[in-house]
């Protein structure tokens, strides 16, 4: 049997189903370069980043006795509260497989969902090995927080928003990357536009997967980033195959970038924006976005920023 893919009528279909559970975050003009671009502030999404729309797909189409076994999925922190949220309000137990230095908004924000946390060291163990081993051990189903067609499906629900608010296909979407599943649903949601992956660099494992046609680890040792949300060491074959059908192509953002972009969203678009849902935007700030237009969207995709670290960077920049 083929293996189920992701597809544009599943996108559309996952939109719909949403409608009544997600927010539609709003698209912010920012005039640029002679142009007015736009800002798809998904960081004013419920749980403060795109994540929800993944994980409400995904739980939605459980059936009752799946839902009745509860739900695992692993996540430094977005991913986590968007299961969290879910699973709250469908009334699923959920329990969220979180490395134990993710930053303490996230892990208050998922605690506060009413979702179990189990820690563990990125450095030392796989947070894949361990919700699998928690699936099996509990009969529940797992909520990848990327390598999952469901999810994928739904994050593509942004793209149809943006569609719909621009009046028209984009050219291009500038869109943060970890494990692609925004990217890739996006792609789908919008056929005709360029989509663009941005990594931190160092992390830039899809553009160079995308160039090679296979899945291209990290290399390892990885630099430090203050994205903890795209710290992801490989990405999945369905999202790279969404994005490589796609024609799209992928950029690296340095660390000083990303802070630059983090202030300006502050100063400029009076948004909050943590540094992995940041990089699209710094892309465009750096110049490396290439030529933009009035129908280029840049996708803020997370807001989940500890106040402290904000704030030192912020007024740093």
């Amino acid at each position: 049997m083929a293996e189920r893919r992701p597809a544009a009528e599943g996108v559309a279909a996952a939109a719909k189903r949403l409608a009544s559970h997600v927010t539609r975050t709003p698209l912010l003009p920012l005039d640029w370069g002679g142009n007015r671009v736009w800002i798809k502030a998904e960081c004013l999404q419920q749980g403060g980043s795109f994540k929800l729309r993944g994980a409400m797909n995904r739980l939605l189409l459980l059936s009752d006795a799946e839902r009745a076994r509860g739900v695992v999925a692993f996540s430094s922190g977005n991913h986590a509260q968007g299961v969290a949220i879910a699973a709250k309000r469908l009334g699923i137990e959920a329990t969220i497989v979180m490395p134990s230095d993710a930053p303490a908004v996230k892990r208050d924000a998922t605690l506060a969902a009413g979702a179990k946390i189990v820690p563990y060291d990125r450095e030392t163990e796989s947070r894949e090995e361990i919700g699998a081993r928690i699936a099996r051990e509990q009969d529940c189903a797992l909520v990848p927080s990327f390598d999952d067609v469901d999810v994928i499906e739904g994050q593509g629900s942004a793209g149809v928003e943006i569609a719909e608010q621009l009046g028209e296909m984009p050219d291009t979407v500038l869109v943060p990357c970890g494990g692609g599943g925004l990217s890739a649903g996006i792609a789908l949601a919008l056929p005709e536009a360029e989509i663009v992956t941005v990594e931190p660099l160092g992390w830039d494992d899809m553009a160079r997967s995308i160039v090679a046609g296979e899945p291209v680890p990290v290399v390892e040792p990885a630099p430090p980033t203050r994205c903890d949300a795209l710290q992801t060491k490989r990405v999945s074959t369905l999202t790279l195959g969404a994005l490589r059908d796609s024609g799209a192509r992928g950029i690296a953002v340095t660390e000083g970038e990303i802070e630059a972009a983090m202030a300006f969203a502050m100063r400029q678009l009076r948004i909050v924006a943590e540094p992995g849902g940041s990089v699209a935007l710094a892309a465009l700030l750096a110049g490396k976005a290439g030529a933009v237009s009035d129908r280029t969207v840049i996708v803020v995709s997370g807001g989940n920023v500890d106040p402290s670290l904000y704030a030192e960077i912020v007024a740093g920049s």
